[in-house]
Parts: C-alpha cells; sequence; structure tokens
C-alpha cells in the first residue's frame, strides 16, 4: 500500500499484520480524493476508524494543512504512528487512540473542514456517525467508504467501485 498523490506520491505505508484490517484500495482512494479536490487544500481534516491512516495521509500529501486521527486497535496505532512518523508529520498531526463513535459524538459544529469515515463494512457504526454528523455537521464534508450493499441516506454524490462505494454529505455553502 502506498500514497497516490502529491507530495508523498509512491511513498509505502507500514500496515498491521491483521486480517481485521481493509485498507482503503488504492484506486478507491484515489478517486475519493480527486472528488475532493477542491476541499483538501488546507484542510483541517478528521479520520474517523483510521487504520494504517491512508486516507488522511493522502489528504496531507495533497495539501491538507493538518489531519486528526481516531483509531482503538493497537495493530494499526502502531502503524499509523509509524507512518507519521515516516512522512515527517507530527507537527501537523495528532493521534487519538479512542473509540470513533463517541469521538464524533463530542464533536462540535464546523470542527473539521473534511472528516473520512471508514468503519468495518457492514457495521452499524457508520450509521451512527452519519447520524452523529447530520445531528452536529462536525465538518463541512463527511466522505464515507462503505460496502456497496450498505442502504445510506441520500448523500450530495455516491461512486461505486466494484464492491465498495464512497458517499459524500456536505454542507451547504455559504452565499457571499
Amino acid at each position: 500500500m502506498r500514497i497516490v498523490a502529491g507530495a508523498f506520491a509512491g511513498r509505502d505505508l507500514a500496515s498491521p499484520n491483521d486480517f481485521r484490517v481493509r485498507p482503503t484500495a488504492e484506486h478507491v482512494r484515489a478517486a475519493l480524493l480527486d472528488l475532493l479536490r477542491e476541499d483538501v487544500k488546507d484542510a483541517r481534516v478528521l479520520d474517523l476508524f483510521a487504520g494504517t491512516g491512508a486516507l488522511g495521509l493522502e489528504a496531507l500529501s495533497r495539501g491538507a494543512a493538518r489531519c486528526d486521527f481516531v483509531e482503538t486497535r493497537p495493530s494499526s496505532l502502531a502503524a499509523l504512528k509509524s507512518n507519521v512518523t515516516r512522512f515527517k508529520l507530527k507537527d501537523r498531526t495528532r493521534v487519538f487512540k479512542k473509540d470513533a463513535l463517541p469521538f464524533a459524538a463530542a464533536l462540535g459544529e464546523e470542527a473539521y473542514d473534511l472528516a473520512f469515515v471508514d468503519p468495518p463494512y457492514e457495521s452499524r457504526m457508520l450509521d451512527r456517525v452519519i447520524e452523529s454528523w447530520q445531528a452536529r455537521r462536525f465538518s463541512r464534508v463527511l466522505a464515507v467508504e462503505h460496502a456497496r450493499t450498505h442502504p445510506l441516506p441520500p448523500g450530495a454524490l455516491t461512486r461505486t467501485f466494484d464492491q465498495t462505494a464512497v458517499t459524500l454529505y456536505r454542507l451547504p455553502r455559504a452565499a457571499g
């Protein structure tokens, strides 16, 4: 697994030796970040269920200002921290060893510009994070990766890649 584009393009990512970890495929990550091109520049990013941090690190590689990562599994945390160190990003990142659901539920309105959500496929955790976002609007854009068959509330945009889909939710842009 590697970073697809930007300042760290082509650099390898450390991955945990854990069969439960399902990294976002490079072609899905590339397509998702291409869809978010205008949202990434100088963004404050949140990566929930971060795993190795591939989504947040890809955003940083493409010009995001900062990224907070939220992960609980020890093997994923070790890989994530290794990746942050490897890319010399400690000053632009924070790593939280926390459960993503209460973390998201506690956020205030527009705490982030962009939030990535990639929980285990077919998990109801995704539905709960979307409900938190709908109630608190903790980011301007919520980008969720999910199984193609997982029913979700309609978003601004959905793209499908084999068995994977990404759905974007957006706050309306302020007039002016």
